[in-house]
């Protein structure tokens, strides 16, 4: 009865036509095809492949002279990106003078008149999350809107306003969750929670193709994607941006204003007093008019800068979250009722056209906030003492490269030092240093760069609270507060590969292995059967000092001959930009020489990672986009269910991310011991180094964290229990540790001092072994963001990274993730160092023969 119930609600919803559902009293110009005429389908009915959607853009554009299509860039899996403008004809044939006055505005040199006789720049961006797929929809419904509705209110709009639509943001996630769903829709439709429909397999539809949330990547910019996107973003830096969600089943809708203890500091406060209240006003209007059910404030926040809906309001414009109530498939029960697909895309329609009227109707607003943005960043940066930024690192030019890049893709003005600088003991030089200026446009993002903030309005974070990019990149810098010189602009030139001709050698190379491309240069002479030795000990040569783990390649015993290995070492040099020394001796000036039982030959990777459903699916992409892009090292990606038919014995190194393991069973964690003991390498992060631990394959011990003894008779009123509780969890938080730099995983490190990122409570203690704990926090390791005063005890003094011996492998525990969203590059060397020089840890360190 209940199914019949359900079927009759759905088509009492989607057997109308759209113009009543959707469209109610408007019309349409008939020769522009609607959507129902093009798929074939009501809007609702199905869930449209991302092709099929960019088919019916491009039809819009040529059918109505509103409408442009152009292209941005390529995801991954080879789906283009597209933008699509609106705007009225002549407009439309105008953009590129539209997009150069209204940049205009950043400048402070109009006068109002002028201002208010510009159109108001309106991005509308949709389904950042594959799987959040009402969005979507809700864009093809807009676009038809845009392009064929008649009604005056509309062609006032196009008079109005330019928009830039992003119809998903998430091609590739898009089409793995709408094919999953599509392919187990039932007829009838089934709304119970408990079909296959409404639980896709891992890794979902969320993610990219690297499984990365491209909602937090506006600002590390590290996917295609967002680089293609930001780059089209900051030629027309618009006044709004809408960012189209999908929440639980059991929500209904929620607009902005959000979380007003969460908002960023550096963020005016129009913005979130003024902008969004008015905006808001709009939002309520529209769903009232529909019967739907909604809030505001009590979740989601705008403090990390990086996402669709925060990002925009460090550049003058006002960023929109919208979440709804996602049916996840087709229909689905809820505690609302039946939940159809048809609803949740006319709540995202409905509320996009509200924010259309209200960029419309408050344009002026909009365009004098965007002027006074501008004009008060630069005043702010005036009248503050920390005049500039200086940052780089002396013997990593790959990542200050990387750093440069990051930059750029921010626009982000920064300058070459002219002479070396020394500041608090520490040498900037010329040619690795630069100078960003607080001076300049984009001061917020480059205080969001530098600034290490650790007071809070409120101890829940729905994500990060610290983000310090500095950091993140591991590279020296430090405020300049007096007035300071700077030479030439950072080009495009500058963040290409430098590469060094290296001169031939009979006897050997050396390689530095503190250059983060290094890694990436030894794997490219492994692939192609160069044996490449590793010195476990600091040493000097042609008055060069080198420290542990800098390379060697000998010229001898090489499979190749000296004059093939010279020019490929060439090659290498072009492909990653590392310097390759060349050496006419064995003999050191001080330190082991090059022929001494220190050198360890490097063994080729060859590693496997488990994934699957309980691994943590972004932690998993992580290493996957890091061994593909800045290694070029394929990984092997093993479902759990498929462990115990896999053969151990052909890989090096097994990784376990965080994640739950415990369907691994007692087989599986024998397994591991004995391939372990056979000389493998097991690595783990966080949770999955709880379990090794749980198991007995590693011997490290977790640091159990207590409820606090004063408060277990203290009463605590219900609605804030939640809050307590997860007031204890760090969410993302930076801290300090010691690294060993003389060990094998903390080599390439150039100072024992390394700020790495946490976001979890794995927390591990110190080594038995006196050498065996490579990284541990300090004992005030708290850099940056919150924690819970009870956990920074608790963290302090743990190890951050240990390391075990059991029989012939090799045991790497991490108590935190060291690749963290492809961004934390400082501490991507210890994942290269476990990788590369784990099973020299304990191989015989005597040079001694037997007699």
């Amino acid at each position: 009865m209940k199914y019949i119930f359900v079927f009759f609600f759905l088509i009492s919803q989607i057997a109308f036509s759209q113009n009543d559902y959707f469209f109610q009293n408007k019309t349409f110009d008939p020769a522009i095809p609607s959507p129902k005429e093009f798929f074939g389908y009501e809007i609702g009915s199905n869930h449209t492949r991302y092709d099929k959607l960019l088919e019916y853009m491009y039809v819009l554009a040529q059918k109505s002279n509103r409408v442009k299509v152009e292209k941005i860039g390529k995801t991954n899996e080879n789906r283009d990106q597209i933008i699509v403008h609106f705007a009225k004809p002549e407009n439309l044939s105008n953009l590129e003078g539209i997009r150069n006055e209204h940049l205009s505005l950043t400048q402070n040199k109009l006068k109002k008149t002028e201002i208010e006789a510009q159109p108001v720049i309106v991005w509308l961006g949709y389904n950042v999350h594959g799987n959040e797929a009402s969005g979507g929809e809700a864009a093809i419904l807009t676009a038809y809107y845009l392009a064929a509705c008649k009604d005056p209110e509309v062609l006032k709009w196009l008079d109005n306003a330019v928009f830039l639509m992003e119809p998903v943001i998430n091609p590739d996630g898009r089409d793995r969750f709408s094919n999953w769903v599509n392919m187990h829709k039932g007829d009838p439709m089934v709304s119970d929670p408990n079909d296959r429909e409404h639980n896709e397999v891992w890794p979902k539809g969320r993610t990219n193709h690297y499984w990365f949330d491209l909602n937090r990547d506006w600002y590390l910019a590290v996917q295609n994607e967002s680089r293609n996107r930001l780059a089209f973003y900051h030629k027309w830096l618009p006044n709004v941006v809408t960012d189209f969600h999908e929440m639980g089943t059991n929500s209904t809708h929620f607009f902005e204003p959000s979380k007003s203890n969460a908002e960023n500091p550096l963020v005016p406060q129009s913005n979130y007093k003024t902008l969004n209240s008015k905006f808001a006003a709009y939002f309520e209007k529209a769903l009232n008019s529909v019967g739907s059910l909604y809030y505001t404030k009590e979740s989601f926040d705008n403090f990390y800068p990086g996402y669709g809906s925060s990002y925009p309001d460090m550049q003058g414009g006002l960023g929109l979250l919208f979440e709804q109530g996602s049916s996840r498939g087709h229909i689905q029960d809820s505690q609302n009722g039946v939940l159809t697909f048809t609803f949740a895309i006319r709540n995202q329609f409905v509320n996009a056209l509200a924010t259309i009227k209200a960029s419309v109707e408050e344009k002026n607003t909009l365009l004098q906030h965007q002027v006074d943005f501008y004009k008060d960043v630069i005043s702010q940066a005036q009248k503050s003492p920390i005049k500039g930024y200086i940052i780089g690192d002396n013997y990593d030019f790959s990542k200050n490269r990387y750093f440069w890049d990051l930059l750029s893709q921010h626009q982000i003005k920064a300058y070459h030092i002219s002479k070396d600088i020394e500041i608090e003991n520490h040498k900037y030089t010329v040619g690795n240093a630069v100078i960003i200026p607080t001076d300049q446009a984009q001061n917020l993002l480059v205080r969001s760069i530098f600034e290490r903030p650790k007071k809070f309005a409120d101890s829940i974070f729905y994500d990060a609270s610290a983000w310090n990019l500095a950091l993140a990149y591991g590279l020296n810098h430090a405020e300049l507060q007096t007035t300071f010189t700077v030479g030439k602009q950072i080009a495009k030139e500058d963040i290409l590969n430098r590469a060094f001709a290296t001169e031939k050698s009979t006897y050997g190379y050396l390689i530095d292995w503190r250059d983060y491309n290094s890694a990436k240069l030894l794997y490219h002479l492994q692939k192609n059967n160069v044996l490449v030795k590793s010195v476990m000990k600091s040493f000097r040569n042609n008055n060069i000092d080198y420290p542990p783990g800098t390379l060697l390649v000998a010229v001898q015993n090489q499979s190749i001959s000296a004059e093939a290995l010279h020019e490929l070492l060439n090659k290498s040099n072009v492909l990653t930009g590392c310097k390759i020394m060349a050496v006419q001796t064995g003999f050191n000036q001080s330190g082991v020489d090059l022929g001494s039982n220190s050198v360890k030959t490097i063994e080729k990777p060859k590693p496997i990672m488990l994934v699957g459903e309980g691994v943590t699916v972004a932690e998993a992409g992580e290493i996957w986009h890091l061994l593909d892009t800045k290694l070029n090292m394929p990984i092997v990606k093993v479902e759990l269910d498929r462990f115990n038919k896999i053969n151990l014995n052909a890989y090096t190194h097994l990784v376990l991310v965080n994640g739950v393991y415990e369907t691994l069973g007692k087989v599986g964690a024998e397994k591991i011991k004995n391939w372990v003991s056979q000389g493998g390498v097991l690595i783990t992060q966080k949770k999955a180094s709880d379990w090794a631990i749980k198991t007995g394959i590693a011997q490290t011990k977790n640091i159990i964290l207590k409820a606090d003894s004063s408060n277990t008779q203290a009463r605590l009123d219900f609605e804030n229990y939640n809050n307590f509780i997860d007031a204890k969890f760090t969410g993302g938080a930076i801290f300090e540790t010691n690294v060993d730099i003389t060990h094998p995983i903390g080599f390439g490190f150039p100072s024992r001092k390394l700020s790495v990122y946490r976001n979890n409570n794995t927390l591990l203690t110190r080594s038995v072994n006196p050498s065996g704990s490579v990284a541990v926090y300090t004992n005030s390791s708290w850099v940056s963001g919150y924690v819970h005063p009870s956990v920074l005890a608790k963290i302090n003094n743990s190890a951050a990274v240990n390391v075990e011996a059991m029989g012939e492998g090799v045991i790497v525990l991490f108590a935190d993730n060291p690749n963290f969203r492809g961004t934390w590059l400082s501490t991507n060397k210890f994942f290269f160092n476990a990788l590369f020089f784990s099973k020299m840890i304990f191989s015989e360190r005597s040079g001694n023969e037997e007699e």
